[in-house]
């Protein structure tokens, strides 16, 4: 069964377990342009994207993949959002009074 035309944006899984998102398609040259999760680019043409076994899958919850770092370069404890970072926009108003 062939796949159904690529969309900008949709992730699939290759052969290989590998994810990639599409996120090019060129209908004038007849190629689609994929990224894998690492980053790493690769152009298609519409006959091998027919041709394959890819299969629809869901974007990482992770996005870090293609920029190359850890969890713990994030700046950021991703695992919990502490209240205590905010700010109240509110505490401002009256101080232009």
């Amino acid at each position: 069964m062939p796949l159904p035309p690529p969309n900008i944006g949709d992730w699939y899984e290759g052969a290989n377990s590998e994810l990639f998102e599409v996120v090019a398609v060129d209908n004038d040259e007849g190629t689609i342009e994929i990224q894998y999760f690492d980053g790493t680019l690769e152009e298609l043409d519409f006959e091998a994207w027919e041709e394959s076994e890819f299969t629809a899958a869901q974007p990482p919850e992770d996005y870090s993949g293609s920029l190359d770092i850890d969890k713990e370069d994030y700046g950021v404890d991703l695992e919990r959002a502490g209240k205590s970072d905010w700010s109240d926009p509110l505490d401002y108003l009256d101080q232009s009074e």
